[in-house]
């Protein structure tokens, strides 16, 4: 590809191996190149999650985000409770050591273990190479903390993310450098798909069904029937799959909340997976939407926020953004099921939250090319007659069918919640 086309920054994506597992050993006074440790919640018993495991029983073939009973009964291993406020003081030791090379804005923390540093206009100051700024701070981390890492660099946050998560773990010194150059001979001979960051395993099985086996596949498929299918989410990524990725870590350090939004959200008295909690996320976009209608406002950013299982920790918080403002809850629906596909980890579900931002007064009808207007209006007037039934007899007067189902929530808590908006 023309890399002059596209900005040349250079990104560290920096990662701490085995985080949870080498806190622990740390604290223990413990190599975590040398002890099978494992940590999950041994009150749990066989079932419970391996939350992580130390890169010496990684050698040997076990997984993190699996479970107990899935190691093979002829490794031996110790397990301990995990201790989440110490691997909190950990994270926090680590990001004060990025902050002594570069500054808050060029400083994006995207998870406890895991950062974006935009080294771009620091090379100069230090007179170093970014690899050399790399090996440098990788080396002050385990200085500091005791903790090793691995890193990718690239000349956008994707590529160094990809580099980082794919080949960094090969070399000694866990460094792993790629340029636009790398895309057709590295990055696009990814398979499976879930290999590139972005690319959840149930958003694979929707690429594979349309024959997209590999990242080069869907490099080389047809960005508008992609976007067609899938939003702006397909073109986007289409666009890494081709290497593009224009965003940059002052544009997300510095994004600002929505200013005006509805939202919904709902703590769920069980474990959810992924094919239970669509349920969820369904009557969560129903009653959303409802308060828009309500208020008369459309929303052209929609939000998906899903928390895992306390026993797991963790989830996420993604956006997307809309042609067009909407309140119809298909539309809306639809964009969630896209950011649940792309980005959930088959863990256990304890939170749902959706909202909507980008608001604004619905004072006309705009369509795309494939509406019909008269369909439109349909769907309107049913909607509000939909909302006026409910308003006038009570929120349980009229469910859809798979409200009735054992796993839907919508019933209890027609009972207990209001129609403000938060």
């Amino acid at each position: 590809m023309d890399s002059n086309l596209y900005p040349e920054r250079h990104i560290l994506s920096i990662d701490l191996k085995s985080f949870f597992a080498s806190c622990e050993c740390v604290m223990r006074g413990l190599d975590p190149f040398k002890v099978p440790l494992v940590v999950a919640n041994p009150n749990q018993g066989d079932g419970a999650i391996t939350l992580a495991v130390t890169p010496f029983l990684k050698k040997q073939g076990v997984k993190s985000r699996g479970r107990l009973y899935e190691i093979p009964k002829n490794i031996k291993y110790h397990i301990v409770p995990p201790r989440m406020s110490s691997y909190i003081k950990y994270s926090e030791k680590v990001v004060e050591v990025y902050l002594n090379y570069v500054a808050k804005e060029d400083l994006h923390v995207y998870s406890i273990d895991e950062c974006f540093l935009d080294v771009t206009d620091y090379l100069k100051l230090y007179k170093k190479t970014d690899y050399e700024l790399a090996e440098e701070i990788l080396s002050e981390i385990t200085k500091q903390t005791g903790l090793t890492a691995t890193c990718g660099i690239g000349p956008n946050i994707l590529l160094a993310k990809v580099a980082m998560d794919t080949e960094a773990k090969l070399y000694k010194n866990g460094i792993a450098k790629w340029t636009y150059d790398d895309v057709q001979n590295k990055l696009w001979k990814l398979t499976p798909l879930s290999k590139m960051w972005g690319i959840g395993p149930r958003m694979e099985l929707k690429f594979n069904k349309l024959g997209i086996n590999t990242i080069g596949d869907l490099a080389r498929y047809d960005k508008n029937k992609l976007k067609s299918k899938f939003g702006v989410m397909g073109l986007e990524l289409w666009e890494h799959a081709n290497g593009i990725d224009l965003s940059r870590i002052s544009d997300l350090v510095n994004s600002k909340p929505m200013d005006k939004s509805y939202s919904n959200s709902q703590i769920l008295f069980k474990d959810y997976n992924g094919d239970n909690v669509k349920i969820i996320i369904s009557e969560t976009v129903d009653v959303v939407c409802k308060r828009l209608r309500a208020s008369n406002k459309q929303a052209s950013v929609i939000g998906l926020a899903i928390g895992y299982s306390k026993s797991v920790g963790g989830g996420f918080y993604h956006v997307m953004k809309l042609d067009a403002p909407t309140d119809d809850s298909n539309v809306i629906l639809d964009c969630c099921l896209l950011l649940f596909d792309k980005y959930y980890q088959n863990m256990p579900i304890r939170k749902v939250g959706v909202s909507t931002g980008k608001v604004t007064d619905k004072d006309s009808i705009q369509l795309n090319i494939f509406e019909n207007f008269d369909e439109v209006e349909k769907k309107i007037s049913k909607d509000k007659t939909i909302d006026e039934i409910t308003s006038r007899f009570g929120k349980n007067s009229l469910l859809k069918a798979s409200s009735l189902l054992n796993d839907s929530t919508i019933r209890d808590r027609n009972k207990k919640i209001g129609g403000h908006h938060e």
